[in-house]
């Protein structure tokens, strides 16, 4: 397993940006995909957005236009820039290595995103 740790979580307005950040340890992850979960009160855990290991990159609807997900290889760091929050964006997100969510078992322990109105 490698070591996923999420940082970058915190407390916004409607509208603003936060930067989640998964930095990996252990092992690198270059050739892996990588992905974002959330997961709010009473709901499941489910896609935010995720990256393969050539750039290709797949959003929730919910989210496309507004948040991006990127890597830095030298850092063995992948990122979730947020723009434009909603509440309903609120969840603890969390990172993946993988594709899918079941082709590893490989999580980071999450960050927690509030946005109130």
């Amino acid at each position: 397993q490698v070591q996923l740790v999420e940082s970058g979580g915190g407390l916004v307005q409607t509208g603003g940006s936060l930067r989640l950040s998964c930095a990996a340890f252990g092992s690198i992850i270059s050739a892996d995909a990588m992905g974002w979960y959330r997961q709010a009160p009473g709901k499941q855990r489910a896609l935010v957005a995720r990256i393969a290991s050539g750039g290709s990159t797949n959003y929730a609807d919910s989210v496309k236009g507004r948040f991006t997900i990127s890597r830095d290889n030298a850092k063995n760091t992948v990122y979730l820039q947020m723009d434009s929050l909603k509440t309903e964006d609120t969840a603890v997100y969390y990172c993946h290595r993988g594709w899918n969510s079941w082709s590893t078992n490989n999580w980071g322990r999450g960050t927690q995103v509030t946005v109130s109105s």
